[in-house]
């Protein structure tokens, strides 16, 4: 079978909005050149997979769904890019069916690979090495017409202990402020009304440029027509209080940060080779909270990293319990090959770990409903999408809380301003 511009093309995504928004972009090229883009749930003649391998459970998701594009259409052309295809695409190729797995510098260029190729029984397998890679491709993701994921910068030069993100994604890099005023305009042109700013490490944007992430924002808050930007996770030694106030003097830019802390423990964050201990990240907190009382504050954090004791997890707990925050994304510790971590003694037995992510969780669920609760009788900004689930919609305030109410299209892709009654059973927010 010879794949050619007739046929339909699906598109699978794992891991992160940075991701997504490749996967978009990516997929606008093969719609330009005449293929059909169906769901990946149908009968297509070529599937891609954009894998993520930031943990064990990633590679394994990514491996399901490929399994699951064979099984479905045997005949069809399988293609791997992302993170798991840079690190591992030797133990990608031993799946029967897998045709072309991609690494980071070709993936952009899927469609000249697949363009008139013939299903083989070997895998084709191109590799290169991420430190040469020194062009920035950008991206940004289209179809959900009330915000867009918009890639800024990509790669990451820090060496945290249990991280291969920069073996799959490379150094830091960017396009300079102008071009990337250029992506959000044509974003504008669609009709999107928010931006949410992704990449791996955006609050180093700039290196490759000579600018930097503030300068970034400053320029982006004049784009006309897009009504809101969200900072998606930043680093906290990288959110500066100049980033912090100008936020909090924009009407663009939403008070809502996501801010990654890992560990509470100076120790765990030490061998982590993180770059700032907590009293800085505390300072962040009560930095933001001063200028913009209502912000939503999220927080990654990772439990059962070697060297964890209890009495380490309790300092962490500890910490978070007593900061203002919104809400946490837990991440169990996921032992990653050619990392630092894999040396360090003190392994954290599983039962430890899964108890462990489960305080951590009804933490969470803890400070969101704190969070919502003190939002109630307060009137803020909605962006009302357009799906319609059973007879409700739902949107996010600026503040990032999500909003419940029936359905009713004229709303749908505005920005309106309303009053926040009651949390629902779903853990939704009703409104007047």
């Amino acid at each position: 079978m010879i794949f050619n511009k007739k046929n339909k093309v699906a598109f699978f995504t794992l891991g992160c909005k940075l991701n997504f928004a490749e996967t978009s972009t990516i997929a606008r090229s093969f719609e330009e050149k005449g293929f059909q883009r169906v769901s990946f749930d149908k009968k297509a003649d070529i599937y891609v997979i954009n894998s993520c391998s930031v943990t064990e459970s990633a590679n394994k998701k990514s491996r399901q769904a490929i399994k699951k594009a064979i099984k479905k259409s045997p005949d069809s052309l399988i293609a791997v890019i992302g993170c798991y295809a840079q690190l591992k695409p030797d133990e990608l190729a031993k799946i029967q069916g897998v045709d072309i797995i991609l690494c980071e510098k070709e993936k952009f260029n899927l469609i000249k690979y697949i363009e008139n190729i013939e299903k083989q029984e070997v895998t084709q397998i191109q590799t290169c090495e991420v430190e040469n890679i020194e062009h920035f491709e950008p991206a940004f993701s289209f179809g959900d017409r009330t915000r867009s994921f918009l890639k800024v910068q990509d790669g990451c030069d820090y060496k945290c202990s249990y991280c291969t993100i920069p073996l799959a994604r490379g150094k830091s890099r960017n396009d300079n402020i102008q071009k990337t005023i250029e992506q959000a305009e044509k974003i504008s042109e669609q009709g999107i009304k928010e931006i949410i700013l992704t990449g791996v490490n955006i609050g180093d944007f700039g290196k490759s440029t000579n600018e930097s992430f503030y300068d970034l924002i400053t320029e982006l808050n004049k784009v006309e027509n897009i009504e809101r930007y969200r900072i998606s996770s930043i680093e906290p030694n990288l959110l500066t209080d100049e980033i912090i106030e100008f936020v909090s003097e924009s009407r663009k830019f939403a008070p809502h940060f996501h801010i990654p802390l890992q560990s509470g423990s100076d120790k765990i964050l030490g061998l982590m080779q993180r770059q700032y201990k907590r009293e800085l990240f505390e300072h962040r907190i009560k930095k933001i909270k001063s200028l913009m009382p209502y912000a939503a504050i999220g927080v990654d954090v990772i439990v059962g990293f070697p060297g964890e004791t209890e009495f380490d997890f309790i300092d962490t707990y500890q910490f978070l319990e007593k900061l203002d925050i919104s809400y946490l994304h837990v991440f169990s510790y996921s032992e990653r090959e050619n990392t630092k971590a894999v040396e360090i003694k003190g392994k954290v037995k599983q039962a430890d770990i899964t108890y462990r992510s489960k305080k951590m969780h009804f933490l969470s669920n803890k400070k969101k409903n704190q969070f919502y609760t003190k939002n109630l009788n307060t009137k803020r900004a909605v962006l009302f999408e357009a799906y319609n689930s059973n007879g409700k919609m739902y949107g996010f305030t600026d503040n990032y809380i999500k909003i419940e109410t029936n359905f009713n299209k004229k709303i749908t892709n505005k920005i309106l301003l309303v009053k926040l009654k009651e949390i629902s059973y779903s853990g939704n927010v009703q409104i007047y």
